[in-house]
């Protein structure tokens, strides 16, 4: 609950802002003009958004036919989520990561890397899939969606500002606070939207171990994502900066800790994070979440050998997560 309050609150600031500097650029007028422009730039991009970045990001659609076992697993996990079957994409980098978008659960898109296919192992992929189900089934793609165009728009109003209000005798600001808001403004939006981008992820993190059936595999998940995440470039990501608060880990470059210019937040905290949420369920790695997935009314995701449960859509044939157990870490 306080996720929510806490994005709610950052939000209202983020508007609070746009339609402040809308204010002293134009007065009332101009506080309406900037509302409008941003409820028009919020409506295209709630159309357009998940068309946009899985163009940005080269990620080619997947089903049951072409990687049966992988849109198995996600048809499971949307099962336990409550949420309809999101459409799957593959994007072809060695950099193990995956992002979720889509206007809402009707239209939601989980996009893995082949470089995550490779690095994890069956129940961390899981583990993975789920965190991204999550912010698919708490709206957390329009969100960010929602916080992207805002902030967009602050950057925009701060341009027409260079150009335009120093020169409005009308202006309260005068040529040095126009100056100050063209620099601060776009600044503070940003962190406001990087804030909510790591509540955001703390959540997911949390709802996508319950959907997932064990908040450990995510947190192993996470410590193997950030090691080769690091030492691996994302070309795609690397063009379109914009996009890399919608991944999992930072496709760009790592952070040392939770700090204000941080699009997520630090792994080690939400390891941490997991392991205490596992501690309070009374899920240990040694033991099966049966306990778990009952608790919350889960479906099993693997059967008695360690497939896929995936009842008549399974495909036999050797699967590229047929690897030998494990230790917690990898």
């Amino acid at each position: 609950m306080w996720n929510y309050f806490k994005t709610a609150m950052l939000l209202a600031a983020l508007t609070a802002l746009l339609m402040g500097m809308g204010y002293l650029l134009g007065g009332e007028t101009g506080m309406v003009i900037a509302l409008v422009v941003s409820l028009g730039m919020n409506v295209f991009s709630w159309w357009n958004s998940d068309k946009m970045v899985l163009r940005m990001h080269h990620a080619e659609p997947v089903d049951e036919r072409t990687a049966p076992e992988l849109y198995a697993l996600v048809k499971q996990l949307a099962r336990n989520a409550g949420i309809p079957m999101p459409r799957v994409y593959l994007i072809h980098t060695e950099q193990p990561n995956a992002f979720a978008t889509g206007r809402d659960p009707e239209h939601g898109v989980v996009a893995i890397t082949t470089g995550l296919l490779k690095v994890l192992d069956r129940e961390e992929l899981a583990g993975v899939i789920a965190h991204e189900l999550a912010h698919i089934k708490n709206r957390d793609t329009l969100i960010m969606t929602i916080t992207a165009t805002i902030a967009g728009a602050i950057s925009m109003l701060a341009n027409f500002a260079m150009f335009f209000g120093g020169r409005d005798r009308n202006n309260p600001l005068g040529f040095i606070g126009t100056l100050l808001m063209m620099i601060l403004a776009p600044m503070a939006a940003m962190l406001v939207q990087m804030a909510i981008s790591r509540t955001r992820e703390y959540a997911a993190d949390r709802e996508g171990a319950i959907i997932a059936g064990n908040p450990l595999w995510l947190a192993r998940a996470l410590q193997k994502i950030e090691a080769h995440a690091r030492g691996i470039p994302n070309p795609h990501a690397e063009a379109h900066p914009e996009t890399a608060h919608l991944f999992i880990v930072n496709p760009l470059t790592g952070q040392g800790m939770d700090n204000l210019f941080s699009t997520h937040p630090n792994t080690e905290n939400r390891i941490a994070a997991l392991m205490e949420l596992a501690h309070e369920m009374g899920v240990a790695e040694e033991r099966s979440a049966d306990g778990m997935r009952e608790r919350y009314n889960l479906d099993p995701l693997f059967d008695t050998d360690g497939r896929f449960d995936s009842g008549d859509s399974y495909s036999s044939g050797p699967s590229p997560w047929d690897k030998p157990s494990r230790g917690p870490w990898g």
